[in-house]
């Protein structure tokens, strides 16, 4: 995924694969409380099982997994180890980072301030952050606060997530949606975008008088729920002495990789806390709670209900709601959302109508595992007909990792190598500086002037090259955790007279153009 990368878009799809048909009423099957405890229980072997079986054919390291029925914690266990390689154990308590599950707590402090009167939600962005603006003029104007976590946005996919991991600050991604092509259809086309809510938290942030989302989440959720291991940043889970490290996994080998700020803690409310089971117990008790949890009222139950509501069609049987995925089975309906860093995937959901919620943390980048085992469990609580769901994410990750593999493969040129002075000089972008073309051993490299980082480019066809980041100064632990992936394609383009005019970076995720200065 460029910093999100393709591999996040690859796991998110599996997850999204993973569905059921119409709703029916939780009465229908007549299990009261008692009979569901029952079924939980009864389900646990089998289900330990095949979670270690399915971590073993995903090669994830470790996982915590969490149950929650009836207002309680009923079920917690870790497997497996906190990094690979070495002995100390995952346990319930184990911090993980949990990725875009994040952006239901960014729905529920924004249910908060309109609860508070500081917002409502059909307030105009950019009334509210000037900076918001978007390539559209009239689809940037109405862009509501509701808009900016239902991912309807119109814009593409991960549009420009991979400008943190090149050094560049929240703010500067948001100015970046002013030049961003709008290739869907605005409030129709379900489009998962992580800057809007980079956006949306630097408003309820101002509006709160508070210095950062961080602050904002902090007061709002993880404190009267007693979140007490949960935070957002590299450091604080860094320092926590019970974390577990998330690690990459490419074709040859599964890697552990460095903490970084630039992802996805600049990312903020798209998927930058760190958490655990015991803490995202909690967090489901107040969901299942309608937002009441335990002698308090966390959010009103009318603004609650509107982040569950579906805002648009993902397929037939899923919608998008306001940070949560809505699905519907023949069994009932299940609300829920994945997360995906380099180096850890996560699942958190539950049952409205049934009062369970599930909690799957993991070590290793998601494709497909956690979002599975949730899936097998709802549909035995739920009575669904039984599916392989880890066999079936299995196969279609196979399937998707060795389509991307033919993709990136470089091919094979006919022609004798350019002459790359050709294309040195400095190009410059309004939003992203100057940039520094130059020859230095024989390879063409690219400097972004504003933040020091180097790209090496290497030739694909005349004037188009792939753009790998160099592992210099601070930059090392960023391409640790990339590994050797392609940034963005680069493309040269030419005057009449063959001369270098400009260099646009043409990969969808992270389309930007410079301009070559004279």
């Amino acid at each position: 995924m460029s910093i999100l990368g393709s591999r996040f878009v690859s796991a998110v799809a599996a997850a999204l694969a993973l569905a059921g048909a119409a709703a029916l009423p939780a009465q229908a099957q007549g299990l009261g409380p008692s009979a569901m405890r029952e079924r939980i229980d009864g389900l646990i072997p089998e289900l330990e099982a095949y979670l270690q079986a399915g971590m073993k054919s995903f090669d994830v390291p470790g996982a915590a997994v969490g149950i929650v029925h009836d207002d309680k914690l009923i079920y917690a266990e870790g497997f497996g180890v906190r990094e690979l390689g070495k002995p100390d154990r995952v346990n319930p308590a184990t911090i993980f980072q949990i990725g875009s599950t994040s952006k239901a707590f960014f729905s529920a402090t924004l249910a908060q301030a309109v609860d508070a009167g500081k917002l409502e939600w059909n307030d105009r962005v950019s009334d509210l952050l000037p900076e918001f603006q978007l390539s559209d003029p009239w689809v940037g104007r109405d862009t509501r606060m509701l808009d900016l976590a239902a991912q309807r946005s119109g814009l593409t996919p991960h549009v420009n997530d991979g400008l943190t991991g090149l050094g560049y600050d929240a703010m500067t991604l948001v100015r970046s949606l002013r030049d961003a092509p709008l290739t869907r259809v605005f409030r129709s086309d379900f489009t998962y975008v992580n800057i809007t809510h980079i956006a949306g938290g630097i408003i309820l942030a101002r509006k709160l008088g508070m210095e950062s989302w961080s602050d904002v989440v902090r007061s709002g959720i993880f404190e009267p729920l007693g979140m007490t291991s949960s935070s957002s940043s590299a450091e604080a889970i860094e320092k926590a002495p019970d974390h577990a490290v998330g690690h990459r996994q490419d074709e040859a080998a599964t890697t552990a990789i460095p903490f970084h700020e630039s992802f996805p803690y600049i990312h903020g409310p798209a998927g930058g806390i760190n958490s655990n089971v015991p803490d995202v117990s909690r967090w489901l008790r107040m969901q299942l709670g309608r937002g009441h949890f335990e002698d308090k009222v966390i959010v009103s139950e009318e603004n609650l209900d509107v982040t569950w509501t579906p805002r648009v069609a993902i397929n037939e049987r899923l919608s998008y709601a306001i940070g949560w995925v809505v699905t519907a089975t023949p069994n009932g309906r299940i609300v829920w959302h994945n997360g995906g860093t380099m180096g850890f995937g996560a699942h958190v959901g539950f049952l409205p109508d049934r009062g369970v919620g599930i909690v799957v943390l993991t070590n290793a980048e998601n494709r497909g595992f956690p979002d599975a085992v949730a899936q097998w469990v709802y549909d035995r609580l739920l009575g669904n007909d039984a599916v392989d769901n880890v066999a079936l994410a299995l196969e279609e990750t196979r399937e998707k990792e060795a389509d991307e593999r033919e993709k990136a493969a470089p091919p094979v040129r006919a022609s004798a190598p350019q002459d790359l002075t050709a294309f040195a000089g400095t190009y410059m972008s309004p939003l992203l500086g100057d940039v520094t073309a130059s020859v230095e051993g024989g390879q063409l490299r690219l400097r972004l002037e504003d933040t020091e980082a180097t790209l090496t480019l290497a030739p694909r066809d005349e004037d188009l090259f792939d753009a790998r980041l160099d592992a210099s100064g601070v930059y090392a632990p960023v391409v640790a955790m990339m590994g050797d992936e392609v940034v963005t394609q680069v493309r040269f383009e030419r005057d009449g007279d063959g001369a270098v005019t400009r260099m646009d970076w043409v990969s969808p995720t992270l389309p930007q153009t410079f301009r070559r200065r004279q």
